[in-house]
């Protein structure tokens, strides 16, 4: 089993749709990143404490980013609007919860809270893009044509 796990990470990594996937995945998010660090400034500007204006900030970049990931990166991937966008925003939650612990601790270690959250997001990247790309995106099961 352990060998087989590991023959499927090898060619996974392997495939050049994988890369083409994340590359857009990071397109995105970069994107996203903009939006994010853009709506957390002018939060933090009036006065909404550090976490809160994480969250709201959350809420607006995960937004775009659902709809250009459905729309270009997993656009072979696509599935009911409804089932995908509620496993888009359960992979978020887990990310924003993640994203929130990191910036707390970054900012409790000294760094300023737009450079706190600009880290905490590239370090929270990859479990999005797994749990996206697993689950919120993943490939439709093929059922064998009945006899």
């Amino acid at each position: 089993m352990r060998a087989s796990a590991r023959n499927r990470a090898g060619v996974a990594l392997r495939a050049r749709r994988n890369w083409e996937q994340l590359a857009k995945f990071c397109a995105v998010g970069a994107v996203g990143y903009v939006i994010n660090l853009g709506v957390y400034a002018a939060l933090l500007h009036e006065g909404l404490h550090y976490l809160i204006a994480a969250t709201a900030s959350f809420l607006v970049a995960v937004s775009n980013n659902y709809l250009l990931n459905r729309w270009w990166t997993f656009r072979d991937r696509r599935a009911g609007v409804a089932a995908q966008g509620v496993r888009f925003f359960a992979v978020s939650l887990a990310s924003l919860g993640a994203n929130l612990l990191v910036l707390h601790i970054l900012i409790r270690l000294g760094l300023g809270k737009l450079g706190g959250q600009a880290v905490a997001i590239v370090l929270v990247t990859p479990l999005n893009f797994v749990g996206n790309k697993l689950w919120s995106f993943r490939r439709r099961p093929t059922t064998a044509p009945t006899v």
